[in-house]
């Protein structure tokens, strides 16, 4: 091995080890600054899950989320120009990108210290002094007891929420039963549960509203049952599981989204004429789909205007294509998010009726409606989702409309949601009480 060599190694052992000591050294500084903000010690020796729970203590997660996006990525195409770097075209082309990011880097950087300047209400100028001697200056704030954060980050893993119902109900042969014991996703470095503790059965022949305020789990409850996101949980439509038989059971659900699927310069007939191709069986003939063509045309209002373009449509006339669309198949459980979105409260009256009908021919129909106060008295049933203490939707209620009103003792459904909604929403606050009182309520009944 020549001196150069050597030296070389010297150098590069010195170099790792003063970037070694100089990231403990910081780390250190971010324990004590994490423990300040609330946010576990564990993160201040992980790299880029410091960057992140740094952003939640400046109150700025999403920049922290960006730039562990953006930290990832840099690493992918470094190591790429690593590989490349006898290949002066592709060395060239990756330096590019990876310049760009490390502006990118920077700007979250600098953006998440600015943040932490704000929480700790310091003068801006001590960016300067976090982005030339980052170590020194954690430290300083981590162990300085003048330096306070205004607020903390809520820990929420810590916090129990409403006790559980924990009883599972049997499955009946007919109607949907739904079995949900929880919901949860890795969301940034936590596990977060999202949904918990449902359970409920839904007879044929009922309409149900589905109540709930931002963030309280109706798509995950709607995705839950429909096997869309699979949840620890058993959910069964006519004595059949949902998610062991999905393959079967995926045609016995119709969902309706909030937004219109459909292309505006075909034709409705087109339109529905596809869709009876796509979910209707293989197995049946021509004249059976003609029929059921048919049946959609004359069911949802559609027959003098099935040679129209679907850009050409009123606004009722659209989400009633929308809905024939899927309920074509003949589904047994059928589940609309919003259907009366964008509709006056005349025609939204008349779409409701036709799902009432609907219901009424022996189907499941959930809906979820900012609007329920003008159709209430369509409904059979509410189910009542709430974010507990913990912030993970709840049952706060599943029955008939006129037992909820007593239950909550509130005379609308407006004034049942904001009972349960949390108090930095402009509700009540109740939604712990009230999960625990319907939890009670439940296990008097099933003793």
């Amino acid at each position: 091995m020549t001196t150069e060599m050597t030296q070389k190694l010297i150098s590069l052992s010195a170099q790792q080890i003063y970037s070694l000591f100089t990231y403990l050294f910081s780390s250190i500084g971010f324990v004590f600054l994490f423990k300040k903000c609330g946010v576990k010690k564990r993160w201040a020796f992980i790299p880029m899950a410091r960057e992140y729970h740094l952003g939640l203590c400046a109150d700025k997660e999403k920049d922290g989320r960006g730039y562990c996006i953006m930290v990832g990525l840099l690493f992918v195409l470094e190591i790429l120009a690593e590989l490349f770097e006898n290949h002066t075209r592709i060395y060239l082309f990756l330096s590019i990108p990876i310049i760009g990011l490390f502006v990118t880097i920077m700007v979250y950087l600098m953006r998440i210290y600015l943040g932490l300047i704000k929480v700790f209400e310091r003068k801006k100028l001590w960016i300067i002094a976090f982005l030339l001697l980052e170590p020194y200056t954690v430290l300083l704030w981590g162990l300085n007891p003048k330096f306070v954060p205004s607020k903390k980050i809520e820990d929420l893993s810590e916090v129990t929420g409403a006790k559980e119902i924990g009883k599972k109900l049997i499955t009946e042969e007919e109607g949907l039963t739904v079995n949900i014991q929880k919901r949860s996703v890795i969301d940034f470095f936590k596990r977060k549960i999202l949904l918990k503790d449902i359970h409920l059965h839904i007879p044929k022949g009922h309409m149900v509203l589905l109540l709930g305020g931002s963030g309280a789990g109706k798509t995950t409850f709607i995705n839950a049952v429909t096997g869309y996101e699979k949840a620890d949980a058993t959910i069964t439509l006519d004595d059949k599981d949902i998610y062991a038989d999905y393959d079967k059971m995926k045609h016995d659900i119709g969902f309706v989204p909030q937004q219109d699927l459909v292309r505006g310069n075909d034709t409705v007939m087109m339109t529905i004429s596809d869709a009876a191709l796509m979910r209707l069986s293989k197995y049946a003939s021509s004249m059976e789909k003609e029929n059921r063509i048919a049946r959609m045309l004359d069911q949802f209002g559609l027959e003098s205007v099935k040679y129209n373009l679907v850009d050409k449509l009123s606004g009722g006339q659209r989400k009633r294509l929308s809905i024939a669309l899927e309920f074509i198949s003949d589904p047994t459980l059928f589940i609309l998010d919003e259907p009366d979105s964008g509709l006056d409260g005349v025609m939204a009256r008349r779409l409701f009726e036709s799902l009432r009908e609907i219901a009424d021919g022996g189907k499941i129909v959930v809906v979820i409606t900012h609007t329920p106060d003008r159709v209430i008295d369509l409904f059979d049933d509410v189910i009542v989702l709430a974010k507990d203490a913990s912030r993970t939707g709840r049952l706060a209620w599943y029955g008939p409309v006129d037992e909820a009103y007593e239950f909550f003792g509130k005379s609308s459904m407006e004034e049942i949601l904001l009972s349960v909604n949390q108090k930095d929403e402009g509700g009540e606050g109740r939604a712990d009480e009230f999960v625990e009182k319907y939890a009670d309520r439940v296990k008097e009944k099933v003793g």
